[in-house]
């Protein structure tokens, strides 16, 4: 089948019934519950785009010569990439980039493990052959989906099979002749309540050791599999209309932990399946870390705009763009941009075809620009609080202004110098919005965490970097200072 429209992806969600809970009741119906109605539209919205720029949202399927989503393309040459990336960049701007897992970051992973999929082969030839099914499967069906990575936070000083309830974490209980048995917890499925299907992987930073293999799965299954249960944390959409939560009205994403009770997966779903040595190596040599960052950095590039965007609306609205601290501000996001722009530019245009003649960005460019922007967003953010002052605590709700008496007050008291009052506190309410409201300050914490514990990945990052040019650089300098004195 081709593409779907918002239509068809409502009606997907309605029809399969997700066990979902949250605020301590089973939901429904989840297209119409207040916590996730909204977002659903923002979805849904995401899907119709598709049908609205097909020239730049569509590409024709190479198994069935249906219009499918770009962001489920392999591609093949730069100018795929760039198409890809477009794609990606043209959902972000609907949601100013806020939507930290809109489809194109899973449908970025399922493509590059389904293309690069022989290390599957070494728990099981079959193994290969479902990544490769799965991925056709996904992009024939425009699959929807959210993930999970991670272990509970039980005893992080410990490995799994060391924990004091060593089966509170997902793990594999039986295996049969037509799948295997798995039971236990798993964190933190984002958009786990509202999408189709949940891949469990293993972790992209913490690795695991053969006693930890009946922990080591990987494997995708329907969101209303029985067993499944998603438990949602409270609700940032607090019921508020657009004026008033310009972001979290819209975009809340929700997360959720995920229960696996005795929940049966099928062999053809399977993945990985008690390897811990597959596991550890699946997102880098599948080249799927690759694929996700080149989607994260060019959807961190549209949010980047979009915070230049309020800061540059707000130093206007109040004029204070002309003090020199102001300006500094400013320029601090603007080589935020920049930077990332680069990053993205030189991940692009050093791309190589990997194995198998997938066209994958320079990932030492994307490597860096994904360890980078967890540390720079929450400035990013800070600024915006600090150009807004006290006029972020100023915000009356658009129902104050639409009060006979007290509207026509704050719609003087609260003027701007470009702009009435209402117009200034509607843009203050999106600076809020975007920075200290419940949705805002999830979404600072979201960023950091967003590959995993950025002091991990620092050293990670750090062990992995080719050093040996620079202390070669240094010592072949010594030398030379030496033959010199000499």
């Amino acid at each position: 089948m081709p593409a779907k429209t918002g239509k068809e992806y409502i009606e997907g969600l309605k029809k399969a019934n997700n066990n979902i809970y949250i605020h301590g009741e089973r939901v429904d119906d989840v297209t119409e519950h207040p916590a996730f109605k909204n977002v659903i539209k923002s979805m849904a919205n995401l899907y119709d785009l598709q049908y609205e720029k097909p020239e730049k949202m569509l590409y024709t399927s190479p198994t069935t010569g249906n219009k499918v989503g770009m962001t489920f393309l392999q591609p093949r040459t730069i100018e795929d990439l760039i198409a890809r990336r477009e794609a990606t960049q043209e959902w972000a701007k609907t949601s100013g980039g806020m939507m930290g897992r809109s489809p194109d970051y899973l449908n970025a992973e399922v493509m590059a493990m389904g293309v690069n999929n022989s290390l599957f082969a070494e728990g099981d030839p079959r193994f290969a052959e479902n990544a490769r099914n799965y991925y056709e499967y996904a992009r024939e069906n425009d699959i929807s989906l959210t993930h999970t990575l991670i272990h509970p936070q039980v005893n992080r000083a410990k490995m799994q099979h060391q924990q004091k309830d060593a089966n509170v974490a997902l793990h594999l209980v039986e295996e049969r002749s037509d799948g295997i048995i798995v039971d236990g917890i798993r964190l933190l499925a984002t958009q786990g309540g509202i999408t189709d299907e949940i891949l469990v992987f293993p972790s992209t930073v913490k690795k695991a050791g053969e006693l930890d293999d009946p922990y080591s799965l990987a494997f995708a299954i329907p969101n209303n599999t029985p067993g499944l249960k998603f438990i949602s944390r409270e609700s940032f959409d607090y019921g508020k209309n657009e004026w008033d939560h310009p972001l979290g009205a819209r975009f809340e994403e929700g997360d959720a932990i995920v229960s696996f009770e005795n929940v049966f997966v099928p062999w053809e779903r399977v993945f990985v399946c008690g390897n811990s040595s597959v596991c550890n190596r699946t997102f880098k040599e599948t080249n799927a870390v690759v694929h996700m960052s080149h989607q994260v950095v060019a959807k961190n590039i549209v949010k980047t705009e979009f915070v230049l965007g309020v800061a540059l609306s707000v130093m206007d609205a109040i004029g204070i763009d002309g003090f020199q601290h102001v300006q500094d501000k400013g320029t601090e996001i603007m080589l935020t941009l920049e930077t990332m722009k680069s990053h993205l530019y030189r991940a692009e245009h050093n791309a190589k075809l990997d194995n198998s003649g997938t066209m994958t960005p320079d990932f030492a460019a994307l490597d860096a620009a994904r360890n980078w922007y967890p540390r720079i967003y929450p400035r990013l953010t800070e600024i915006i609080r600090i150009l807004g002052a006290s006029g972020l605590m100023g915000i009356p709700t658009e129902a104050d202004f639409h009060h006979d008496e007290i509207g026509p007050i704050i719609h003087r008291g609260l003027q701007g110098k470009n702009l009435e009052g209402y117009e200034r506190v509607q843009l203050f309410r999106l600076a809020w919005d975007l920075t200290l409201s419940a949705f805002g300050s999830r979404q600072t914490h979201y960023e950091y965490y967003f590959f995993g514990d950025p002091i991990r990945m620092g050293m990670t990052y750090f062990e992995n970097y080719d050093k040996e040019p620079f202390r070669n650089y240094i010592q072949d300098f010594l030398k030379k200072s030496s033959s010199v004195k000499a």
